[in-house]
């Protein structure tokens, strides 16, 4: 269990939970974010992992953000949530299949792709503040797991909530957006706002010197 006893995981989460709010977000660096983290076996408890889906949300909104995995606040454990208003331009929403999102809680989530499409779109991640990066991805997955009541999740997700889903499951086993970024397209806040907030990636390939998928 990533080197956690159950006693010492349920000191970390009671500890945090005692702590500031929202929960403080880990950055890159943090080895936490990277080691595979565990399966969750009801670890917690029912009302101890309710509380902390609840921090997670928290923390999400105040971010803000559409999706948080619990290594990202220091908890080693396969668990994540998501959640998108979606709250974009038709532009946007037709172009990269941005549609809102519900909350849900993954746990123990894996994911297949569905078909062979990719999408490439300009990515950030709340671990990694002030960054932008453009990320190919399958545009429909296959998404397994369970919720926080136990009850089994198998259902498909395309356009932006499969990215969404693919993000948080990859922090699950360790990985970063960046580990599978075009390294050309890494861009900062102020210029991703400037030159390349457009609704696809097309005039930045083309500036910066890289290629998208067919």
């Amino acid at each position: 269990m990533s080197g956690l006893l159950i006693t010492e995981l349920t000191e970390l989460v009671d500890g945090l939970l005692e702590g500031p709010r929202p929960l403080p977000l880990i950055v890159a660096g943090d080895p936490v974010l990277r080691r595979p983290a565990a399966t969750y076996e009801g670890q917690l408890g029912d009302e101890r992992l309710g509380r902390l889906v609840v921090a997670l949300r928290e923390a999400m909104h105040a971010a803000p953000g559409v999706g948080l995995a619990a290594p990202q606040v220091g908890v080693p454990l396969r668990l994540a949530v998501i959640e998108d208003p979606a709250e974009v331009t038709d532009e946007v929403r037709q172009a990269r299949g941005r549609v809102p999102q519900p909350f849900r809680v993954l746990v123990n989530p894996a994911y297949e792709p569905v078909g062979p499409r990719r999408a490439a779109f300009y990515e950030g991640c709340l671990s990694v503040p002030g960054w932008q990066a453009v990320v190919a991805r399958h545009e429909t997955v296959r998404l397994r797991g369970q919720d926080d009541s136990g009850n089994a999740i198998d259902e498909e997700f395309t356009g932006w909530p499969a990215r969404i889903v693919q993000h948080e499951t990859d922090h699950l086993a360790g990985t970063l957006y960046l580990d599978l970024a075009e390294p050309r397209s890494l861009t900062g806040a102020q210029a991703f706002a400037e030159r390349w907030s457009q609704p696809t990636p097309e005039t930045a390939a083309a500036e910066l010197g890289f290629t998208l998928p067919q």
